[in-house]
């Protein structure tokens, strides 16, 4: 298995303010400082990175800058992610477009996935259409990853309608595209991850590990918080992928090369335990 971080922790995240009356130009967009962010990875001695749509298309106009800041590092642009509401059909030509860009992106940046959150809590509460639209959308999504030669993955979120283990399995029944288990936020919504790693095992094609303390709620380095990486770990094993394990912390008090880093030596000691190293 190979080890890569998210620049996320390199100051959070932002939705572009064009978005709020352009819905084709609302990329996520990483506070940070992505040549940052690639150092303190690779000094960290992760081997890949996956950055949000809106900081790869800074670079758009020039990518040579972005192939070194990644070279520079011994990094690979692994994925992209991105996302969209999904569930109102008048804006979701417009939420398509966005999304065809981020992929072709990903795409020139030789990164191999697509990472897709999204599927929006109406005010007036949600409905069945909303989670069939949601897998309409999706599997539209991943069929325009598959034609640029990538591979989408849904990953559920908070705040989405994909909260929960009953929601997460209303969506798999409806769409075919593939699993993003990310840990943290599975067991904030009430779930087991390395349950549901195990009874979705042939749709997991990448992963976010991420650790979280339930009461009072906040995001940890992998090791800090309440899950079970081991057990977690095994299960990931246990359903044979064997590739890219992504750690994410969306926010951290301290420096975020310090996260990085006490992560990793968590990972490290459990991968050698279980003797996947």
């Amino acid at each position: 298995m190979k080890l890569g971080y998210c620049s996320i922790t390199w100051g959070g995240v932002l939705g572009h303010p064009v978005g709020v009356t352009s819905v084709k130009d609302l990329f996520y967009c990483g506070v940070g400082d992505m040549a940052d962010a690639a150092r303190d990875i690779g000094e960290a001695g992760y081997a890949g990175t996956e950055m949000f749509d809106g900081d790869v298309a800074k670079y758009a106009d020039e990518p040579d800058v972005l192939h070194a800041i990644l070279g520079d590092n011994n990094l690979e642009l692994v994925s992209v992610y991105t996302g969209a509401n999904f569930v109102y059909a008048d804006i979701l030509p417009d939420e398509m477009d966005k999304i065809r860009r981020a992929i072709d992106l990903a795409a020139q940046f030789g990164a191999e996935r697509l990472v897709v959150g999204g599927g929006a809590r109406r005010a007036a509460g949600t409905t069945d259409e909303d989670y069939a639209a949601l897998g309409r959308g999706l599997d539209r999504v991943s069929q325009m990853a598959a034609d640029k030669g990538l591979v989408a993955t849904y990953h559920p979120h908070l705040t989405t309608i994909v909260e929960n283990p009953d929601e997460l399995e209303r969506i798999m029944d409806v769409s075919e595209i593939g699993f993003c288990p990310d840990t943290g936020h599975l067991a904030a919504g009430g779930g087991d991850p390395a349950t549901l790693i195990r009874q979705y095992g042939d749709r997991v094609k990448h992963v976010h590990l991420k650790d979280v303390v339930l009461d009072p709620f906040g995001w940890t380095p992998l090791g800090e918080g309440s899950l079970d990486f081991t057990d977690i770990v095994r299960a990931i094993d246990e359903v044979g992928y064997d590739s890219w394990l992504m750690v994410e912390l969306d926010e951290y008090a301290g420096a975020p090369l310090d996260a990085a880093k006490i992560s990793k030596a968590h990972l490290d000691t459990i991968l050698a335990e279980l003797g996947l190293a």
